[in-house]
C-alpha cells in the first residue's frame, strides 16, 4: 500500500537495450551478449497455480505479444494453450479462486486507463484468434479500474473502484465475474485513496489523504467512515492485511518520534490501539513484506530488503518450508510466486544478481521441487556480471547506498562509467537481477545505481531528507558525490561518465547535466520531465488523492508563489544553456505520467541552441517501453550512442526488420514543434492584461430557466436550472445578486454569486448542497474553503491580476460586452474545481438563428478557448445580439476533476429579460 501511495512516477517499464557501434571488442571482457537474449520477450515467465491445484498458467509471447497460456499442472509445457491475444503486453493476471477464470488488465497504448478482462479457459478458442472470448468486466472508455479485493468467499465477485463519476475518485463496485453486472457498494465522495476488504468482499477500511498531506485510516460503519489512525505527511501508515480471525488489521507505520523504520503493528480496528508485532531484526531497514498462508490465512512470513532479502518464517510450516528449499535449491532471493488453496503445491522462485529467475514446483506432501522453466534460458548465466552493495559517504556525511556493477574480466580501473538513477523518486533499487545493468557492463561499463536520499526503505528519516531537494538539491548531489566515489576510488574515468535514467531517473539525468555540466560526456533521459511546473500540473486528475502528501510538501506546490519561483529554478528547462554534452532523449507518446510535451520542449530547445541531440518516439507506448520491438530499437539506438561517446562495445548486427522499426521511431528534431497552445504570446498576455470592459448598467433583472444534459464517462446525467438576477448589496457595496438552483438526480444545490453592478467583478460565492463553497475575491486574491462529507479545505489563491468568476456570473459578463463583428479579447476565470487561474480567449465567430424550447432568437455565436494547453474549458456559447446579452444556449468541454466530458445548457424559460 504504501508503494501504491508514494511510487506515484515509478519507472513503468525498464529499458531496453542492445546498442550498435563499431568500437572493437576488447579481448579480456566475455563475449558480446546478443540483445535479444537480455531485452527480447523471454520464452516462458510469470506462472500462477490455479487454485484448485489443476493448472498452471504463464506468460509466453503469441502473435508477437506476450500473453497469457494455460496447461494441465502435469502436461509438458508444449501442450499449453494460449488464453489471449492481445496486441500489448499482458502484464498483470490472476486466477480467481474457484479456477473458473483468468483475470488480467490491458490499458490502450500505454495510457494507464486499464480495463479488467475475464476469459473461460475451458472455453474453445475462437478461430479468427486461436483463444477464447476475453469480455471487458468494466467497459467505459476513459476510466481507469483499480482492483481492491476479488473476495475469496466469493469467487464469482471482484471489488473494484470505477472513476467514470468523478476522473479523480473511483466509486466502489461489486462485480459479478461471469457475467459482468455491477452494483455500486460506495460512491467516494469522502476522497478515498484506497479501500480493503475482507475475505467475505465487505468493505472494512477506507484509506485516504488529509488536507494537511497527512493520511489516515478510517472504519468503514454502514455508509458511514469512522478515523481510527493518522499519521503527518512526514510519516508513513498502511493496512497490510488481516489476521486469521480478520478481527484485527495488520498495518506498516512509522508514526511517532519513538522510531525511525517503519514495523509491523496489529491494530484493533473497534478502538484504532496497536501492538508492535516486529522491525527489523538488523536495524537496517524499513519493514518489507507480509505473507500469509492460502489455507490458514496466518502471517506465515516477514521479510526485509537489506543489501539483499532477508526472510524471517513465523509459521512451522514456513519454517519446515524453508529449510528443504535452502537444502534443495540454489542461494539467492527467494519469491513464492502461487499457492494452491490447500497448500499442497507452491511455485518457488529463486534469482540472483546473475541468474534471471528459476522456478520450481513445490509438492509439500512430498517435500520434493521439480524445476519448471529458467526464465531467459538461453543467457549463459557464466557470462553474466556480479553485482555488489556498497556505501559511499555523501557531502554532508549522509551515507549513501548502492548497488556497482562492475563489467567482467577487466581491472576495475579507469573504466567509462553509467550512473544509472531509480525513478520515483519514492522507490529503490535492490540487488538482484538487473537487466540494464547487465548489458551494460557486458559492453564493459561499470554501473552505479544509487539509492539517493527520498529513496525508500532506509527510515522517514532518510525518506525526507529529500523533501524539496530536487535538481539543484542534496538528492542530485547524492549522485554527484557518488561519480565522485568512483572517481575517487580509481574505478571511473572522470572523461567518459554518462548519466542514464528513466521517470525521476530521466530528471536526475537533466539535472545532472544542467546543473552540473562538467560531470558527465553524455546522457540519456528517458520519458523525463524537463518542467517540474508542467510535470505536476499534468498529473492525471486520478492521482488527485495523493498530491498533496507528496508532490506538493515533497516537491512543490505550482499555486504557490514561492514553491512555483523554486519549481522554476530547478527544472532544467529554464537552463538549457547549461547543457554541452550530447543528449538522446527517449518517451512514450501516450505517457500520462510524463507528457511527450516534456521530452519535445527539451528536444526543440536543445536543436534551437545547436546542441547534439537524437530523438526517439514510441507511438503505442506511455511511461515506459514494453513491446519487444520498442525495447530493441532503443537497445540499438542507446547502444551506439554510448559506444560513440564513451567508447565502449556494441553489437554490430541488427536485423532488417529491427532496424527499420528503429527508423520509424527516430525523429528528426527539425520536425519537432513545441505546443505552445495559442502561442506564448497570448498566454503571456492573457494573465496579466486587463479584463475585457462590461458595462454592469446593461445587465437587467431577470427570471431564467435552463436544461443542462452532460455526458460523461458513458453516463448521461439531466440538471435543471432555475436562476433569478436582482439588485443586491454587500455591505454598502452595489452588486447584482445572481442565485441558481441546480436540480439533478443527486439532489438540489444552490449557489449565489455576488458581482460588482458595475464591472461584473467578483465580490463572493456561496454554495449549498451536498457540497458547501465560501469564496471571498479580490483584485489579489481569492480566498475560502470546500467542505463536503465533514471534510474541509481551504481555498488561497494570491492572483497576478483579477479575474472573472466562472457559472452564472461569467454568463452575466458576457450579457455585458460590448459584442460585434470580429470582437475578441483575453480574460482569466477562476475555476473553483482545479482551483486554477485559467487564462483564456473569448471571440466572436459569427452569428446564428437559433431555436430552444424558450423561442427562437438572433445570436452571436461566442468561442471560449483557453490558453493553457489544457482544452477543458473549450467552450461555444450563443447570446442573443441585443444586449443584455443572454445566454440561450451553451456546449463546453467539462475539466477532469468534473469527470471530463460535456456539458450542455439551453434556455427553456425568460422573464422579465429583454430577447
Amino acid at each position: 500500500m504504501k508503494r501504491t501511495l508514494l511510487v506515484l512516477l515509478t519507472l513503468a517499464a525498464a529499458v531496453a537495450g542492445a546498442l550498435g557501434s563499431g568500437v572493437p571488442a576488447r579481448a579480456d571482457l566475455p563475449p558480446l551478449i546478443d540483445r535479444a537474449l537480455i531485452y527480447g520477450d523471454p520464452d516462458i515467465s510469470t506462472a500462477r497455480l490455479s487454485p484448485d491445484g489443476l493448472h498452471m498458467s504463464f506468460i509466453k509471447p503469441y502473435k508477437n505479444a506476450r500473453n497469457i497460456w494455460v496447461k494441465g499442472l502435469d502436461e509438458p509445457f508444449s501442450a499449453a494453450r494460449p488464453l489471449s491475444a492481445d496486441s500489448r503486453p499482458v502484464t498483470a493476471y490472476f486466477w480467481s479462486h474457484d479456477s473458473k477464470y483468468v483475470l488480467y488488465a490491458q490499458d490502450k497504448g500505454g495510457n494507464e486507463n486499464f480495463h479488467v478482462y475475464a476469459v473461460d479457459p475451458s472455453a474453445a478458442a475462437d478461430p479468427a484468434t486461436g483463444v477464447p472470448a476475453a469480455r471487458d468486466l468494466t467497459p467505459l472508455e476513459n476510466v481507469r479500474a483499480l482492483i481492491f479485493a476479488v473476495p475469496e468467499d466469493q469467487p464469482d465477485v471482484m471489488i473494484v473502484g470505477l472513476n467514470d463519476r468523478d476522473a479523480a475518485y473511483h466509486d466502489v463496485y461489486r462485480v459479478k465475474i461471469a457475467s459482468g453486472n455491477r452494483e455500486l457498494m460506495f460512491k467516494n465522495t469522502e476522497k478515498v485513496g484506497f479501500w480493503m476488504c475482507d475475505r467475505a468482499g465487505k468493505l472494512r477500511f477506507a484509506f485516504r489523504e488529509k488536507e494537511d498531506g497527512g493520511n489516515e485510516l478510517l472504519r468503514v460503519d454502514g455508509d458511514k467512515l469512522v478515523r481510527i489512525y493518522e499519521t503527518t505527511y512526514l510519516e508513513e501508515a498502511s493496512p497490510v492485511g488481516f489476521d486469521k480471525d480478520e478481527k484485527r488489521l495488520y498495518i506498516e507505520t512509522n508514526k511517532g518520534d519513538d522510531g525511525d523504520l517503519t514495523r509491523l503493528e496489529l491494530m484493533d480496528p473497534a478502538t484504532g490501539s496497536t501492538e508492535v508485532v516486529e522491525s527489523d531484526p538488523e536495524k537496517q531497514v524499513d519493514f518489507g513484506e507480509a505473507v500469509f498462508d492460502d489455507q490458514t490465512h496466518e502471517l506465515m512470513a516477514t521479510a526485509y530488503i537489506g543489501d539483499r532479502v532477508r526472510i524471517y518464517p513465523k509459521t512451522e510450516r514456513c519454517k519446515k518450508d524453508l529449510e528443504r528449499i535452502r537444502k534443495a535449491l540454489p542461494a539467492g532471493n527467494l519469491g513464492l510466486g502461487s499457492s494452491t488453496r490447500d497448500m499442497h503445491y507452491s511455485l518457488i522462485s529463486v534469482s540472483s544478481d546473475v541468474e534471471p529467475g528459476a522456478t520450481y514446483l513445490y509438492d509439500r506432501e512430498k517435500g520434493t521441487f521439480k524445476l519448471q522453466y529458467r526464465i531467459r534460458e538461453k543467457l549463459d548465466r557464466k557470462q553474466l556480471a556480479a553485482m555488489t552493495p556498497i556505501r559511499y559517504r555523501a557531502r554532508d556525511g549522509m551515507m549513501i547506498p548502492a548497488y556497482l556493477t562492475l563489467p567482467k574480466g577487466v581491472p576495475a580501473k579507469n573504466l567509462p562509467v553509467v550512473i544509472n538513477p531509480h525513478g520515483g523518486p519514492w522507490a529503490r533499487d535492490q540487488w538482484g537481477y538487473n537487466p540494464d545493468a547487465q548489458f551494460l557492463a557486458n559492453r564493459g561499463y561499470a554501473v552505479l545505481q544509487p539509492n539517493f536520499r527520498s529513496s525508500t526503505g532506509y527510515g522517514k528519516k532518510f525518506l525526507n531528507a529529500g523533501n524539496k531537494q530536487w535538481g539543484t538539491g542534496a538528492m542530485q548531489n547524492d549522485l554527484t558525490d557518488g561519480v565522485k566515489h568512483l572517481i575517487d576510488q580509481g574505478i571511473a574515468d572522470p572523461k567518459r561518465v554518462a548519466i542514464y535514467g528513466g521517470s525521476y531517473g530521466g530528471y536526475a539525468t537533466l539535472a545532472g547535466v544542467t546543473f552540473t555540466p562538467e560531470l558527465y560526456a553524455c546522457a540519456i533521459p528517458y520519458v523525463a520531465p524537463s518542467s517540474l511546473i508542467t510535470l505536476i500540473e499534468s498529473f492525471p486528475a486520478y492521482w488527485k488523492p495523493f498530491l498533496k502528501g507528496s508532490w506538493y510538501l515533497r516537491v512543490g506546490d505550482p499555486a504557490d508563489p514561492n514553491d512555483r519561483k523554486d519549481l522554476e529554478a530547478r527544472s532544467p528547462l529554464n537552463f538549457i544553456d547549461r547543457i554541452n554534452v550530447p543528449m538522446l532523449v527517449v518517451h512514450g507518446a501516450n505517457d500520462p505520467r510524463v507528457k511527450k510535451a516534456e521530452s519535445e520542449a527539451i528536444v526543440a530547445a536543445l536543436r534551437d541552441k545547436g546542441r547534439a541531440v537524437e530523438y526517439l518516439v514510441a507511438p503505442d507506448e506511455g511511461h515506459g517501453f514494453r513491446a519487444p520491438e520498442n525495447r530493441m530499437a532503443l537497445a540499438v539506438s542507446m547502444e551506439r550512442f554510448l559506444a560513440k561517446h564513451l567508447g565502449g562495445r556494441a553489437q554490430q548486427d541488427v536485423p532488417a526488420e529491427l532496424a527499420s522499426h528503429l527508423a520509424e521511431i527516430t525523429v528528426d528534431p527539425a520536425t519537432v514543434k513545441v505546443d505552445k497552445g495559442a502561442g506564448a504570446e497570448a498566454l503571456a498576455q492573457a494573465k496579466t492584461a486587463p479584463l475585457p470592459a462590461a458595462d454592469g448598467n446593461l445587465v437587467k433583472p431577470a427570471t431564467l430557466d435552463y436544461a443542462q444534459h452532460i455526458e460523461t464517462g458513458g453516463r448521461s446525467i439531466d440538471i435543471t436550472v432555475h436562476r433569478t438576477i436582482e439588485e443586491a448589496k454587500q455591505g454598502d457595496r452595489p452588486c447584482w445578486r445572481l442565485t441558481e438552483a441546480a436540480t439533478s438526480p443527486m439532489g438540489t444545490s444552490t449557489t449565489v454569486y455576488d458581482v460588482d453592478r458595475g464591472s461584473l467583478g467578483p465580490i463572493q460565492c456561496q454554495v449549498s448542497g451536498r457540497a458547501t463553497i465560501k469564496i471571498s475575491y479580490s483584485p489579489t486574491s481569492i480566498s475560502g474553503e470546500m467542505g463536503m462529507g465533514g471534510q474541509t479545505m481551504p481555498i488561497s489563491q494570491n492572483l497576478d491580476a483579477p479575474v472573472f468568476a466562472a457559472g452564472a456570473a461569467f454568463d452575466a459578463v458576457l450579457s455585458a460586452l460590448p459584442l460585434t463583428d470580429g470582437y475578441q479579447a483575453s480574460y482569466r476565470i477562476f475555476e473553483i474545481t482545479s482551483q486554477k487561474v485559467r487564462p483564456m480567449r473569448l471571440k466572436v465567430s459569427g452569428t446564428e438563428k437559433v431555436s430552444v424550447k424558450a423561442g427562437s432568437f438572433d445570436t452571436w455565436v461566442l468561442q471560449a478557448e483557453p490558453l493553457d494547453g489544457d482544452d477543458a474549458g473549450t467552450a461555444t456559447y450563443h447570446v442573443t445580439r441585443d444586449a443584455p446579452h443572454q445566454m440561450i444556449s451553451a456546449s463546453g468541454k467539462l475539466p477532469a476533476a468534473m469527470g471530463g466530458g460535456t456539458l450542455k445548457t439551453e434556455l427553456v424559460s425568460v422573464a422579465s429579460a429583454s430577447r
